[in-house]
């Protein structure tokens, strides 16, 4: 596969963060199934956050240590850039006196989603350079496919239930997410290696890790004991969308 469909297939990829747009831009959501599309969308984070976690360790416990031992350089490089992705978000919410908008936030999420999404951007270009489309690179290709269009709900999540002239804000989000797919498929094309996507790993788990906060804030502070359990349900449901769709 030549580097002209490698940007081809990772734009399919990346841009398959639309397949979502429909339902989040919904109108005329009654309140309970709003703060349930919220709280899978905040699931979703949660399990992103572990997914990603999960490549770094591989990467990190390299089994030096009864399996779980790890060395110096790697742990340093992946602590910096983690520390990097969160005060990066901190410093872009913090430059704004009016604090923490629904427009903020979206644009933070899709940062956070941005960053996860140039990993797996990454891995799909340095498959394909070695193998070309086939095995293991074609199950990459539509895992990725199918776990970008959940991302979408994070994204969107700021603005459900209430998107009346929100729709072409949250089409520029969308792509601050799915475009680091493509730029990620290109540079793995030519170039990746394990530090590389420590680096971006470690930038991703701290972007998501710092947005996940305002998410739960903004849900759990308009729970009320009837909608209780509609968010718990929300949240695993979430979480074990994205484990699903991870599986395949």
């Amino acid at each position: 596969m030549d580097f002209y469909d490698v940007i081809i297939f990772s734009a399919i990829m990346g841009l398959s963060i639309y397949g979502s747009y429909p339902v989040v831009l919904k109108k005329d959501l009654k309140e309970i199934l709003s703060k349930a599309l919220i709280a899978v969308a905040v699931g979703i984070m949660i399990f992103l956050l572990a997914d990603v976690f999960s490549d770094a360790s591989q990467i990190l416990y390299n089994g030096s240590l009864y399996g779980y031992g790890s060395s110096p350089v790697p742990d340093a490089i992946f602590s910096l850039s983690l520390i990097t992705g969160f005060f990066m978000l901190y410093i872009v919410e913090n430059r704004s006196k009016s604090g923490l908008t629904k427009h903020r936030l979206s644009f933070l999420i899709a940062l956070g989603i941005g960053l996860q999404n140039l990993t797996e951007g990454l891995v799909f270009g340095s498959l394909s350079a070695e193998i070309g489309l086939a095995g293991i690179a074609l199950v990459v290709l539509i895992g990725f496919i199918i776990q970008n269009v959940t991302e979408g709900f994070p994204i969107g999540s700021p603005f459900i239930g209430n998107t009346e002239g929100k729709g072409f804000f949250v089409l520029a989000m969308f792509l601050v997410g799915g475009i680091p797919t493509i730029l990620g498929g290109a540079i793995g094309f030519f170039y990746n290696s394990r530090t590389f996507d420590l680096v971006f790993d470690g930038l991703a788990i701290g972007a998501i890790f710092y947005i996940i906060f305002p998410m739960l804030k903004g849900l759990l502070s308009s729970m009320t004991f009837n909608s209780k359990r509609v968010i718990y349900a929300g949240l695993f449901i979430g979480f074990m969308v994205g484990f699903l769709v991870n599986l395949i």
